[in-house]
C-alpha cells in the first residue's frame, strides 16, 4: 500500500518533518546496519504523530515507533511497513517548582524538587546539558548514554547504579486508540531494562523530578562519568551500545570475555577487544553479521552456562 503514489503523498502531507520512502536503515542505525523500510516518518508535532497513527490504524498499515534508532536492528531485509521516528519532538522545558515527588527515590524531598519535561526525541545527552545549565541533580548517571528520551524511558535506562524509574514522575503516551493521556509514576510497571506498557502504545514524553543543588559539582560527576566511559568502551566504532541484559549475579561482558569471545567476528561484525557486551561495526557489516554473531554468543553461554543471555537491543523486519 505505501508504495502507491497517492497513498505517499497523503503521507507526506499529513507531516511537517521529512518522509522518506524506501529508506535503507543502515544511514539512521547507530551500528550503520539494516534494509529498506517502506516509509520513515518523522512528524513535526504530537498532533501530527497523532493523525499519522490514526490514519494507519485506518488503512491497516503496520508501522513502529523509534528514537535515535540506537538500540535498533533492522534486518537486511528491510522492514514492511512505517518506522516513526520522534526524533524531531524535542520540546524541553521546567514546569513546576517546589513541590513533593511520588519518585521514590526523591521521596520525603520537597522545597528543592523541580519537575522537567521532555519530549520524546530530546536526546539523553541534551537532558543531562539541560540540566547542568539549570544546576539540576539526578540525571548525571545518563552522561554519555546514547538515545533519546522516549528509548530510554521505555528500556528503564540505567548506569552507575541508578535508573530512569529512579527520577521519572509521569509518562506522556499516545495509546493504542490513538488517545494522548498521561500515566503516573506510581502506575507505571518499571522493571530491569524495561518500562512494561500495553501494546501499541508510544511514548510521546516524561516529566523528571531533580533536585536543585551545585552546578560545578553536577558537571563534575557528568564529567567523571563520561571519563569511565570512554575508558571502558569502544567509541573508536559504530554500536548500538551493550547488546546483552545483564543477569543475576555476573555481568553479560564478563560472561562473554572468560568464554574466550573477545575478538570473534562474523564478516564486519566484531565483539568489542575492549568491552564483551559491545558488538562493533568494522566497516562494512550487515545486519545479518551482527545477528548471527548475536545468536553465536547466546548458545555458547548457554551451552557452558546454562543461561540463555537476553538482547537489549530491539530487532526487527524480514529475513535472517
Amino acid at each position: 500500500m505505501i508504495t502507491d503514489r497517492q497513498f505517499r503523498d497523503k503521507i507526506s502531507g499529513m507531516v511537517t518533518g521529512r518522509v522518506l520512502f524506501d529508506e535503507p536503515m543502515s544511514r539512521h542505525t547507530s551500528m550503520g546496519v539494516g534494509g529498506r523500510a517502506d516509509a520513515l516518518i518523522f512528524p513535526g508535532t504530537d498532533g501530527e504523530l497523532k493523525n499519522v497513527v490514526s490514519f494507519f490504524f485506518k488503512k491497516g498499515v503496520p508501522f513502529l515507533p523509534v528514537g535515535n534508532c540506537t538500540n535498533l536492528i533492522v534486518k537486511d531485509g528491510g522492514y514492511r511497513g512505517a518506522l516513526l521516528s520522534l526524533e524531531a519532538l524535542r520540546g524541553l522545558e521546567i514546569r513546576n517548582e517546589n513541590f513533593p515527588s511520588k519518585s521514590a527515590a526523591l521521596k520525603g524531598k520537597h522545597a528543592d524538587i523541580v519537575c522537567v519535561y521532555a519530549q520524546a526525541g530530546v536526546s539523553l545527552s541534551g537532558i543531562v546539558d539541560f540540566s547542568a545549565r539549570e544546576a539540576l541533580t539526578g540525571l548525571e548517571f545518563c552522561a554519555g548514554i546514547p538515545g533519546s528520551i522516549g528509548g530510554g524511558v521505555k528500556m528503564n535506562a540505567g548506569a552507575w547504579g541508578r535508573e530512569m524509574k529512579d527520577v521519572v514522575s509521569s509518562v506522556s503516551i499516545l495509546d493504542a486508540d490513538a488517545r494522548m493521556r498521561e500515566i503516573a509514576r506510581e502506575d507505571l510497571l518499571f522493571e530491569y531494562r524495561n518500562l512494561i506498557l500495553p501494546e501499541g502504545t508510544i511514548i510521546t514524553g516524561a516529566d523528571f523530578h531533580l533536585v536543585k543543588g551545585n552546578r560545578d559539582e553536577i558537571r563534575r560527576k557528568i564529567s567523571d562519568f563520561i571519563a569511565k566511559r570512554r575508558e571502558k568502551h569502544p567509541l573508536a566504532y559504530r554500536s548500538a551500545g551493550s547488546v546483552f541484559k545483564n543477569p543475576p549475579g555476573c555481568p553479560a561482558g564478563r560472561m562473554i570475555e572468560e568464554a574466550g569471545l573477545k575478538g570473534f567476528r562474523v564478516g564486519d561484525a566484531e565483539v568489542s577487544e575492549k568491552h564483551g557486551n559491545f558488538i562493533v561495526n568494522r566497516g562494512s557489516a550487515k545486519a545479518e553479521d551482527v545477528i548471527t554473531l548475536i545468536d553465536t554468543i547466546q548458545k555458547k553461554i548457554l551451552n557452558e552456562r546454562g543461561i540463555l543471555l537476553e538482547t537489549e537491543l530491539k530487532i526487527i523486519g524480514e529475513g535472517l
